[in-house]
């Protein structure tokens, strides 16, 4: 039988046009940390290679620290907000279920009425949503898609779990992908692994604060004790997260570099998600790439900012020359899930 379905009309490839980032004013040291555990900045150093990390102020909420990097990544492509026809953020900080922040988000850049979405891949996110702008491209849906990682981990960071106070810290990242005539963003290798999901997690839900009745109460109408729950936060299994991402993820990276048809040598960029020092220095090594590929180390000064790490160290290191346009990088982010998406770009 005939389909009656007309093919896609999209753009036979797409690309990464454009790239913006936002960091927030306020600097935290490792030394404003050690107020809450006991450790030291030589120790936090050491285990993670952070020394500063940004935390957002009240005005710098997810939708603002959006809109400040989406405006970069528009300027950067060369077009108006009204060509965009596709908002896709990534974040785990936006507290609202309903509606999506990335509908507000497009509203405020001035896009019209694009169709506009937020997705939950943790760490990993930022690659989700540029695997789904690429397709909205090339499939005809949309001309020029925004893709947004974005966090404010500090709100869901408890500063006396001595494992995980260091590491968090928050800022926007924005790219916008458009059509090409060559292939500029190669095919992505992602997945999950849901039985290691107890390893990264919220340690409450939200649920809690509605089951929750003051003591005496009656029943779950009752007014909620919220100052004796513990606010949420990020928690993860050190060690095994580690392990995981240095040895599991140094594959998913190769194979993504294999069907790409790129070979180390041939790599001139290295983006990982900037989850910890140590675990970039080990996928480098694992990899065997050489000297000559330039690497993102920008957790070094922002900490790890899930699904805005890799856009916010993209655009660090072409905003300082360390990469320039028109190179080729492997791009991976892996984390809570346990999920990860790797792929192999051309730099805008």
């Amino acid at each position: 039988m005939t389909s009656k379905i007309k093919p896609a009309q999209g753009a036979p490839y797409a690309r990464i046009m454009g790239v913006g980032g936002y960091r927030p004013t306020r600097v935290v040291p490792n030394e404003e940390i050690l107020k809450y555990i006991d450790s030291s900045d030589e120790w936090i150093r050491s285990r993670s290679g952070i020394a500063t990390r940004h935390w957002a102020g009240p005005e710098e909420t997810v939708a603002a620290m959006s809109v400040e990097a989406s405006g970069k990544a528009i300027a950067d492509a060369g077009i108006t907000p009204e060509q965009i026809g596709g908002v896709i953020v990534s974040t785990v900080s936006h507290f609202k279920q309903t509606p999506a922040v990335a509908t507000e988000i497009a509203h405020r850049i001035g896009a019209g009425k694009p169709a506009a979405f937020d997705i939950s891949a943790g760490c990993a996110g930022f690659g989700y949503g540029l695997t789904l702008a690429k397709g909205m491209v090339t499939e005809g849906s949309a001309e020029y898609v925004l893709v947004i990682g974005v966090e404010r981990l500090s709100d869901l960071t408890d500063l006396e779990d001595r494992a995980t106070a260091f590491l968090f810290g928050d800022g926007a990242g924005a790219v916008v992908v458009g059509p090409a005539q060559e292939p500029a963003i190669g095919p992505t290798i992602w997945g999950s692994e849901g039985d290691k999901s107890e390893t990264i997690k919220q340690t409450l839900g939200w649920d809690v604060y509605r089951r929750t009745p003051v003591p005496g109460g009656d029943g779950p109408g009752d007014q909620l004790a919220l100052e004796e729950i513990r606010y949420p936060a990020i928690t993860q299994e050190g060690q095994a997260v580690f392990r995981w991402a240095v040895f599991e993820m140094a594959k998913v990276a190769q194979e993504a570099l294999d069907v790409a048809g790129v070979a180390p040598e041939d790599l001139d960029v290295f983006i990982p998600h900037q989850a910890n020092m140590r675990i970039i220095d080990s996928m480098v090594k694992t990899l065997k790439l050489p000297e000559s590929v330039t690497v993102a180390r920008d957790v070094e000064t922002t900490g790890n900012t899930s699904a805005a790490s890799i856009p916010l160290a993209m655009e660090r290191l072409l905003a300082t020359g360390q990469a320039k346009s028109g190179d080729t990088a492997l791009v991976i982010g892996f984390g809570a899930g346990l999920v990860y998406a790797a792929t192999v770009v051309t730099l805008p």
